[in-house]
Order: structure tokens, then sequence, then C-alpha cells
């Protein structure tokens, strides 16, 4: 296990590491006086140099921003490590073996040795690979795979893009020629051992250099080119290793650490050629997860970099995915880790679900440019992207989709915030305000009682279907509903007798007035086949029904045939009594038009809120509602 360093290794570094040759990797120094060398400081933006180094007591400090510290310090400030592994990375350039405490050891397992060991066989494989992409006939088709994306030689040199030979055995000799061992070569995921030996991991391939924050080649990301590649998966990734985590590693960090801490803003991409992409395109700030989905670990690599700051605004982090279902599941779980950190979350989509790459070489630089700018808030991402699961048409689906945003808002941190989001999604869903205060409201005591339960439900987790919906179903009528009720009243009455219907009857009744999927489905069979006419038995119009009634709901159809109605019946005819089934009608009727009318109001509530909307539209919905409000009236006076 990992433990503290002793105290006189610590020491130790520090006097032994010059903090002058430390700074120099980063800073051009002059003389500026006895003992003291003066740059421009690495750690804000400046044009008069103000940054010192004092070599004798080993300490920098700038009297532009106030920075200061040791060479441990700068080392964590500048490549945004923990003390430790700043300290680890010191006594590594040093050749020194640290000594932990309790038994502990480094971080990674390793030594001194074995690490640098790794990290130089890496070092050699990455110069291997590049050297074959360039100069290798066989790496044409890797080149042209570049080029079709608008990169060059020199783009291939700045990432260090290389080309891994279809051989199988080539990196594998070239190392051993360098000294390397067999198990050096597999430990690092290089290689691996077969039957016949030692062969190499990636063969055939585009790859990419996967890089510490510090620029050390840690692991590689490979592409498939080749149509018989027998490993099949486009992307291959280096397998866990005591250098490379996957789920803490971010590709192009090591070239967007200067631009994340100075801008404060990360831009979050899918890919390696997006990287590229976004780079190139000016976005500096732009890393990718390696084969992995963006999680904590992620977060704690970033947060060291932006540094969360009380006296600042808080830094944005701007995720780009597709357009398509899997890149909306990706940003709905990155918002689901938003909590873990103060930064601000953005999600750009590019019109068409273009990927960065795709944007630049399509429409240039500028385009990848303004994706970034143009991002939403991850909060209203998550809200519009859960809402797309709705017809906000319908009052079923407002009332649905208001029950699955409602956790959202009630999981923004800043609770000073939720009344002015509770104002805005009630406005994007078109209920009243009120409507949507009572459901957050309603979230927040069922997410206290899961908590204190010792469960935890995601706060974008939509409600689970029935297992009726799960298999392709009809959730079961709630008769509790004096609605629902209704229309099964309805449905008994036309089943059982239907000759008391004429078409009118049927052709009046909005299948939308049933609030009860399963009841619309048997409503919809029935009025497919049509009323009951002359010539036709009652048994073998049932029977027309019974087939034009889905398979899911053919149960219900059998028990609504037969159920018994809550009216006494004419002991002479056996049929109910007529006014109870015109006020079945009329009340269907009527709630179906409540429902158009809510959809009417809802919909002029939408436009009323949208400063963009057009006049005309909203005089002709008002004219529409009306109307609607006037069908009603008259309805209700045919009941009486």
């Amino acid at each position: 296990m990992a433990g503290r360093i002793r105290a006189e290794d610590v020491q130790a570094v520090k006097e032994r590491s010059s903090i002058t040759d430390i700074v120099r990797e980063h800073v051009s120094l002059r003389p500026a006086g006895i003992g003291s060398m003066k740059g421009l400081c690495p750690f804000h933006d400046e044009k008069t140099p103000s940054f010192t180094v004092r070599e004798t007591v080993g300490a920098y400090h700038c009297f532009g921003c106030g920075e200061g510290g040791d060479v441990i310090s700068f080392v964590q400030k500048l490549d945004h490590l923990t003390f430790a592994e700043a300290v680890e990375r010191l006594a590594g350039k040093l050749g020194m073996e640290l000594r932990y405490e309790e038994g502990g050891g480094p971080r990674d397992g390793l030594g001194l040795g074995k690490r640098g060991r790794l990290l130089e066989a890496h070092r050699a494989a990455a110069e291997f690979y590049h050297e074959r992409l360039l100069g290798s006939p066989e790496a044409r088709i890797g080149r042209d795979f570049l080029r079709e994306r608008g990169f060059a030689s020199p783009e291939a040199k700045l990432f260090g893009i290389g080309y891994a030979p279809r051989g199988g055995e080539e990196l594998a000799r070239h190392l051993r020629a360098k000294g390397f061992t067999d198990d050096e070569l597999t430990i690092g995921g290089l290689c691996g051992k077969g039957s016949r030996g030692l062969y190499d991991r990636f063969r055939g391939r585009l790859v990419w250099p996967i890089r510490d924050i510090t620029g050390d080649t840690i692991g590689f990301g490979a592409r498939r080119l080749w149509d018989n590649d027998r490993i099949g998966a486009k992307y291959l990734n280096t397998t866990e290793t005591p250098i490379y985590k996957k789920s803490s590693v971010l590709y192009g960090l090591d070239l967007a650490k200067k631009s994340i801490r100075d801008e404060r803003l990360a831009v979050v991409v899918e890919g390696y050629t997006d990287v590229m992409a976004a780079h190139l395109s000016g976005v500096e700030g732009a890393v990718a997860t390696c084969g992995t989905a963006f999680g904590a670990d992620h977060i704690k690599v970033l947060r060291r970099i932006v540094r969360d700051e009380a006296d600042q605004a808080p830094a944005k982090v701007v995720f780009t995915f597709d357009g398509d279902k899997a890149g909306q599941e990706a940003a709905m779980k990155a918002y689901a880790q938003d909590d873990k950190w103060a930064s601000q979350s953005y999600v750009a989509v590019a019109k068409d679900g273009m990927d960065p790459c795709d944007l630049r070489l399509r429409e240039g630089d500028l385009a990848v440019r303004e994706l970034v700018a143009d991002a939403v808030p991850m909060f209203e991402f998550a809200v519009r992207t859960t809402l797309g699961r709705f017809d906000l048409d319908t009052a079923e689906g407002r009332v649905r989709a208001m029950g699955a945003v409602a956790p959202i808002i009630n999981s923004i941190r800043d609770s000073a915030l939720r009344p002015e989001y509770v104002r805005t999604v009630a406005g994007w869903v078109g209920v009243e305000v009120e409507q949507m205060r009572e459901a957050v409201t309603r979230a927040g005591r069922i997410q206290a009682r899961d908590e204190a339960k010792g469960e935890h439900r995601t706060q974008v987790d939509a409600p689970e279907p029935t297992a009726a919906e799960a298999a392709g179903g009809v959730p079961a009528p709630d008769l509790r509903d004096p609605v629902v009720l209704t229309e099964r009243q309805l449905l008994q009455s036309m089943l059982q007798h239907p000759s008391l219907f004429t078409s009118q009857d049927l052709d009046e009744v909005d299948p939308q007035g049933f609030s009860a999927p399963a009841h619309r489905a048997v409503f919809d069979a029935i009025r497919s086949v049509g009323p009951l006419v002359e010539g036709l038995t009652q048994t073998a119009w049932h029977a027309r029904v019974d087939e034009a009634t889905p398979l899911a709901a053919s149960a219900l159809l059998a028990e609504l045939s037969v159920a018994p109605l809550p009216v006494v019946h004419d002991s002479s005819t056996g049929l109910p009594p007529p006014h109870y089934t015109r006020s079945l009608l009329v009340r269907v009727r009527e709630v179906a038009l409540q429902h158009r009318i809510a959809e009417a109001t809802s919909r002029l509530r939408q436009l009323d809120t949208d400063p963009q909307s057009d006049p005309d539209q909203r005089r002709q919905l008002g004219q529409a509602l009306y109307d609607l409000q006037r069908q009603r009236a008259a309805l209700r006076e045919e009941a009486q």
C-alpha cells in the first residue's frame, strides 16, 4: 500500500534538487543580481519578468501574482500533482530511492528503478511507432487516414502519432535490442506472451501515445485501419498497468493543462482526433477520456488544475457529445457526477451531431470554437434531454415529464437558484409554476426518504416502466381515478350492449379522451369494427372486436365484457337506463375536450414565454382555445 514518505527523504530531495535547473525546464531565466535569477512567471500572464528564483535558499517567488515556495511546491503547482507525486517525480530525476513509513511504498507499487524502466520503454516505443508512420510504405494507410481528417506530418509530430507494423513482433525485437526484458514489456502492456513467445500488443494500427500530465508516455490508444484486422474492435487501448490507470487518465492533458489553468476552462471531447481538431482550432483546453466514461477520478485530476477558488467565478467544463442516443446517455452520466466539483458544467452538441473533428473538416476552425462558445448549461441539457422522452402536447405527457425533471431541479446544489429554475422549467413543460414547485418539493421528500433508508436514486433516472410496459404491454388501469372508472363503465356498456351505440356516438368519442392506455386500446378495437349493424349477431360482432384488440389488452377485453355495471337494468329489455350510458359518453367526451384545452393553454403559455414567438400564431391559438371552451360549455348543457 502507499505510505507516507519519510521526512528525512523529503528533506534530502529538497536539498539535492536544483530549483534553478527545475524551473529552467519551463521558464527562461536570466541573472538578476547576486544569487538571483528572473523570468516570466509561468503561473500568470505578464510582459515584464517578476518571477524570481534564489538557488541558495531553494525558493522562488513572483512579485506579480504572489506565487512562491520551494522546489517541491513548484513542481506541484506547475504539473498539478499531489505533494507525494511531486516528491516522487523529483526523486526520479535524482535517481534517488525513497523510503516510506509503516511498510508502505510508492503509489503505483513500483520502486524508482522499475517505474523509470517502464516509462523509458514507452518512450522508446512511441519513437519507434512514430518513425514507422513517417517512413514505412506499409503505414501509408495510416497517413491517408490522418490526411482525410485534415492532419499532416506536423500534426502527427505534435501529438506523437505512430503506426504499429502488422508483423506482430517488430516492436518486441526493437525493445529487446535496447535491453528491455520480456517482463518489462509485458508488465507495461506493450507486448503479450503467447505459446510462441512475445508478440506486439498493437498490430497494423494507428497509435496515439497517451501521456500523463507531465508528458511521460504511459500507454497507447490504437485505431483499426485494415478490414481484416482480427481483433475487430475499432479502438484498442493499453490494458491497466502499474503506470496506466484509465479511470484517471485524460488524453491531451499534458498539452491542455496550461490553457485549462489560465482560462479556467476544460473541454471534454470523445476521441483522440477530436482532441487534435480542437487544439488545432484554438480550443487548447481539450482533453478526452481513454476508453471509459468520464468519472470521479477524472474530476479530481481537473480540479487540481482549475483550483476552485472562493473569490473567483466557478471554472467551466464543456462536454461535447454526439447528438445520438449514446451521446445523450454519456452526457447524462457526466451530469450525474456534477455535484462532485464546484465548476459549472456545459454541453455542446454540433448540428447534425458532428464531432469536433468532422466539424473542423467541413466548416473550419471557427466552427469548432463557436461550438464551445455556444455550449448550454449541463442542467438545461439534462432537463431538455429528459423532456424529449415525453409528448408535451398531451396532459399525460406533461404530468409524467414534470415528475421526471423534478428530481433534477431538486438536485441543484445552490438552493437559492431553484425557484428561478422551477419557473423556467415550468415554461418548458407547459405547466403552472405552482404545479412544478409541488413536484420538486415531492421529489425532495422522496430523495430524503430514500437516503434515510440507505438508498440512492440517480437524479437523472426516468421512472422505471412497469413489467407490462417492459414486455411491450400496457399498464393496468388505475380504478381509483374517477375518470378511469368512467372510461371502464363506458367500455363495459359498449361491449355488453352494443346496440345502444351508433356510428355517430363512436365518431364523437376522441380516443385521446381515454387516460388509461389499456382502455384506449380496447376502444380503438371497437371503433375499428364499428357499431352493431342489422344482420350481425352480437357474438359475431364481439369476435371481430376481439380479433382487432391487441394481445396485451385481450384479458382486459374479456373482463370488461362480463363485469357487472353498477346500475339497475330494465327488467323487460335487460338494458341499462339510457341516461346512464348517455352520461358516460358525455363525460368521456368532456375529458377529451379538457385535454385539448389543457394542451392549447400549455402551448399558449410556452409561446408567451418565448420572445421570438409569432404574434399571429398566438392569436390563432387563443381563438382555438376559445372555441374549445365553447364546445365544452355546450357539451355540459347537453348533459343536463
